[in-house]
């Protein structure tokens, strides 16, 4: 199992260091930003599990970054920030903040804060519901909504899905997407991938020519981007 990776945004070169530190001990993937433009840089690249995020960032504020974060991801943001004032705080959570600390804190117990968000979300996630953007898999009740409304899929349209949206960002070539969906003895071959991608797109994408979630890898496959 790959560690949690923890993404810090924050202006301030010491306490990102001393936070760093921490975060690392744990046992955590810590990286940091020193803004708001290279911190959306890093959550595209780093694909984040949580998010420790100021407001008063240099440029774009940590206000504004939250609800640009939670309009493509489901990630975990907690602000920390030196304003302790009650509006700023609900202005935080208004945002998309699941936690909010005030600045100085004891690191130990942003540690534990973590502990306890990390572990609430794992435990959503085996809820068996997962949702990337506009689009949400209910791995129970075997459904898949956009934008809220159920879309219709065929059983190896689902199974395919599925398959890579329990692996997100992790590129499989057709051979395995075939030999885990179809089974080594299948009557069809792995073009019949190639098929069923394109069936998919054109029903969960705005511009299945302009895939958002199910990308092509060239020369090595697929993979579901969150």
């Amino acid at each position: 199992m790959r560690r949690k990776r923890i993404l810090l945004i924050e202006d301030e070169a010491t306490l990102a260091e001393v936070s760093l530190m921490y975060l690392k001990a744990a046992g955590y993937e810590a990286h940091w930003a020193e803004n708001a433009e290279k911190g959306w840089e890093d959550i595209q690249l780093f694909q984040p599990d949580l998010i420790l995020l100021d407001i008063q960032l240099p440029g774009e504020s940590g206000l504004a970054l939250a609800k640009r974060y939670r309009k493509q991801y489901n990630g975990i943001v907690i602000f920390i920030s030196g304003f302790s004032e009650t509006a700023i705080k609900l202005q935080g959570f208004d945002s998309g903040a699941d936690d909010y600390m005030t600045k100085p804190f004891d690191p130990q117990e942003l540690l534990a804060r973590i502990k306890v968000h990390l572990r609430r979300h794992v435990d959503e996630t085996e809820n068996h519901s997962l949702t990337f953007g506009n689009l949400t898999i209910d791995l129970e009740s075997i459904e898949v909504r956009k934008d809220g409304v159920p879309i219709e899929l065929y059983a190896k349209e689902k199974q395919l899905l599925f398959f890579l949206a329990q692996h997100p960002n992790k590129v499989f070539s057709s051979e395995h997407l075939f030999n885990s969906i179809w089974g080594f003895d299948s009557e069809s071959d792995a073009n019949t991938v190639f098929v069923h991608i394109s069936n998919l797109r054109k029903k969960i994408e705005d511009t299945p020519k302009k895939p958002r979630y199910i990308q092509t890898v060239r020369g090595f496959g697929y993979k579901l981007v969150p």
